[in-house]
C-alpha cells in the first residue's frame, strides 16, 4: 500500500507548527477557508524532550514504558485516556496465557513462558486481592490451560502506580496527533491535549497505540483488513456465580471452568463458559443477535467482570462515522444483554451493569508493515528464530488451531520493527498481516510482551545512539534474560 497522502501532510504541517507565534493582531484578519478547507495559520508549539516517547497506555504501552525505564532512560507515556491498562481492562475476559497449553497434550510439560514485567504485574495484583492467580481450567483446557482473571479498576490503579515508581512521566487524556520526520528517523510525535498542542521528541519510539496512529502519521506503510468485530464489554453486577454455573451445567451447556482466588478465597469460580446452542431458545436467540459471548470470568462474589457484546463494522475502525454508530449500536446491545440475564439467569434477576468501556475496543485497526511478518506456521509449528525476543504459546482459535505439541513459538525482533524507519517499534495488535497467525500475536500476554522487548530496545538504542537495525541480539537478549523473560521452552 501507498502511504497514504494524509499523513505525509500531517508530517509537513508538524513541521511546519514550528515556523511562527499566534499573532493576536492578526486576529482580525479574514480566515483562510476555502470551499472545503481551513489553512490553519502556522504556529510554534513546546517542546518536550524525552529519551523514549511509547505512545499509547494500554497492554503494550504499561509494558514497553516499565521496560525503557528499568534500563534507567527518560520516559514518557503518552495515553488518550485518563488511565492505563487499555484491553485488559475494556475487552477481554481473561489474560492470555502465560502458560503452555499443556493439559491439551498429555505428557507435555507445565511451563510458565511469559514471566519478567507482566508478570510482575499480575504479583502486584495478586498482594491486593485483584487477581485470580494462574487458575488451572477444569473444564475446557483444550483453549487454555489457565485462567488469570483481574479485576478491571485495580488493574488502572496498580500499573499506573508501576509507572510513577519506575520514573515514567505519564502524559494522560493526551492525544498523538502527528509526528515529525528527518529522513527515516521519528523525530517527534505531535499531541493535543487541554493543555494545548505539544512535540515530545526522542531519540527512539514505540507505537503501543493498538490503532498504529503513530506509525501512520510517521508515514509507515499499513493496511486496514477490517477483519474482526469491535466490542464493549460489560461489567455485570448483582449477579450469582455459581447459579450461572448451574444454569450452564443444568442445562449441558458447561464448555469452561476455572476455580482461583475471588473476594479472598481460594476455589471459587472465577471463569466460566457455556455452549450457546444448549440454552433456553429466547437466551439464545437474544444472545446470537446482539453477539454476546456466554464467557464471563471474575475475581469478586456476585460481579461478572467482562459480559462481551461484539459488534462487526462495514468498514475499519479507524471511520470515526461509523465508529459513532457502532458506539451506539453497542450500548443498546449492553442493555439487551443485561435483559437476558434478568429474565433467563437463576440469581441475575436485579442484575445491572456496573462498567463499561468509554469507547469500543477493537482487536485490529491498522496492521503495520514491519521487517517481519509473523506467518501462521511459523505460530502453528511451533518455529523459533535466531533473534526472537521472547516464546508463546496460545492460541485464540483453540482446539481448531493450536501451537504443535503444546509448545511454543518464537517472536522475531524483526516484527516488531517498522518498515522504512530506524527508530520506530510496534508492539500488540497491530502487527501481523494473516488472520490465524493474527488470533495469537493480538493476545494480551503477548502483547505484554511485545510492549517489553519493544521498550527495552528502544532504550538501549537510545543509550547508544544506534538505529534499531543496528542493535546487537546479544544485548538484547542479556538485557531481557536479565529481566526474567523466557527463552528456553
Amino acid at each position: 500500500m501507498k502511504r497514504r497522502q494524509f499523513h505525509q501532510t500531517a508530517i509537513g504541517l508538524g513541521t511546519a507548527g514550528f515556523a511562527g507565534l499566534f499573532d493576536p493582531a492578526k486576529a482580525e484578519e479574514k480566515p483562510a477557508i476555502s470551499e472545503d478547507f481551513y489553512l490553519e495559520p502556522a504556529r510554534r508549539i513546546p517542546l518536550r524532550r524525552f529519551d523514549v516517547v511509547i505512545a499509547g497506555g494500554g497492554t503494550a504501552g504499561v509494558v514497553a514504558a516499565l521496560a525503557a525505564a528499568a534500563q534507567g532512560v527518560k520516559t514518557a507515556l503518552i495515553e488518550a485516556k485518563g488511565y492505563t491498562g487499555g484491553t485488559v481492562t475494556e475487552g477481554g475476559t481473561a489474560l492470555h496465557s502465560f502458560y503452555n497449553l499443556w493439559k491439551a497434550f498429555p505428557g507435555v510439560e507445565k511451563k510458565q513462558v511469559i514471566r519478567g514485567i507482566p508478570q510482575k504485574i499480575i504479583d502486584r495484583l495478586l498482594a491486593r486481592g485483584a487477581c485470580s492467580g494462574h487458575a488451572e481450567m477444569e473444564k475446557g483446557f483444550n483453549y487454555d490451560s489457565v485462567c488469570t482473571a483481574i479485576d478491571t479498576e485495580m488493574y488502572k490503579l496498580t500499573t499506573m502506580e508501576m509507572l510513577f515508581e519506575a520514573g515514567v512521566e505519564m502524559f494522560l487524556n493526551t492525544m498523538v496527533v502527528g509526528a515529525i520526520r528527518d529522513g527515516n528517523r521519528v523525530v517527534g510525535a505531535i499531541t493535543e491535549s487541554r493543555a494545548g498542542r505539544e512535540a515530545f521528541l526522542a531519540r527512539a519510539f514505540v507505537d503501543c497505540t493498538a490503532y498504529g496512529d503513530l506509525a501512520a502519521y510517521a508515514g509507515a506503510d499499513y493496511t486496514e483488513p477490517n477483519d474482526y468485530a469491535v466490542a464493549n464489554s460489560i461489567g455485570l453486577a448483582n449477579v450469582n456465580v455459581e447459579k450461572y454455573f448451574e444454569f450452564l451445567q443444568s442445562h449441558d451447556a458447561l464448555t469452561e471452568l476455572a476455580r482461583g482466588l475471588r473476594s479472598g478465597q481460594d476455589g471459587q469460580i472465577v471463569r466460566l463458559e457455556g455452549r450457546l446452542v444448549n440454552l433456553p431458545e429466547g437466551f439464545r436467540q437474544g444472545a446470537a443477535e446482539i453477539g454476546m459471548s456466554t464467557v464471563t470470568t471474575t475475581v469478586h462474589d456476585n460481579y461478572f467482570m467482562f459480559i462481551k457484546l461484539n459488534f462487526k463494522m462495514p468498514v475499519s475502525p479507524t471511520n470515526r462515522d461509523a465508529v459513532t454508530a457502532a458506539e451506539l449500536e453497542l450500548r443498546k446491545r449492553q442493555a439487551r444483554a443485561v435483559e437476558l440475564f434478568r429474565k433467563y439467569v437463576p440469581g441475575c434477576e436485579k442484575a445491572f451493569i456496573a462498567r463499561t468501556a468509554p469507547r469500543l475496543n477493537i482487536r485490529r485497526a491498522r496492521c503495520i508493515r514491519c521487517d517481519y511478518d509473523v506467518s501462521r506456521d511459523d505460530v502453528l509449528e511451533g518455529r523459533h528464530f535466531s533473534d526472537e525476543v521472547f516464546v508463546y504459546g496460545f492460541h485464540d482459535m483453540a482446539p481448531r488451531y493450536q501451537i504443535k505439541d503444546g509448545g511454543t513459538y518464537g517472536m522475531p525482533y524483526r516484527a516488531l520493527c517498522v518498515s522504512g524507519l530506524d527508530n520506530l517499534w510496534c508492539a500488540g495488535m497491530l502487527i501481523t498481516s494473516d488472520f490465524v497467525a493474527h488470533m495469537s500475536t493480538r493476545n494480551t500476554v503477548c502483547s505484554m510482551a511485545q510492549g517489553q522487548a519493544a521498550g527495552t530496545a528502544a532504550a538501549l538504542c537510545a543509550q547508544r545512539g544506534l538505529s534499531m537495525r543496528d542493535l546487537p541480539y546479544a544485548l538484547l537478549r542479556q538485557t531481557l534474560e536479565k529481566d526474567d523473560v523466557v527463552f528456553n521452552v
